[in-house]
């Protein structure tokens, strides 16, 4: 199961694999749609539905002469879990935390 999960959190920390998901969170695309928004060759996309195929996150099939690519829903499953495992911790105020690590530099720098 880590091996698995490192593979799911490799392919999550592109910025880009993360649009992909995102934009087949509304509908099964045409990899030719799935590559318009970027600014890369339809191989460099290509690249990055290959890693997020071999993570699980996608699914691609060929429908007659054109490759789609579908989210697979379930393939999440296992990290959120994991992650889920954390949810013992209370949320972290970001801003409160930034105010005490300014007030305690401020502190420091002052004795």
């Amino acid at each position: 199961m880590t091996q698995r999960l490192d593979i799911v959190f490799a392919a999550l920390a592109d910025p880009t694999r993360r649009a992909i998901l995102s934009m087949l969170l509304e509908d099964d695309m045409a990899v030719t749609d799935v590559a318009e928004p970027f600014e890369m060759s339809l191989a460099a996309i290509s690249k990055h539905l290959a890693v997020l195929t071999k993570a699980g996150l996608i699914v691609q099939e060929k429908r007659g002469r054109v490759k789609w690519c579908k989210l697979d829903p379930q393939a999440l499953r296992a990290a959120s879990i994991w992650m889920q495992g954390f949810g013992q911790f209370e949320a972290v105020n970001l801003d409160a935390f930034e105010r005490f690590l300014e007030s305690e530099t401020i502190s420091q720098s002052t004795n």
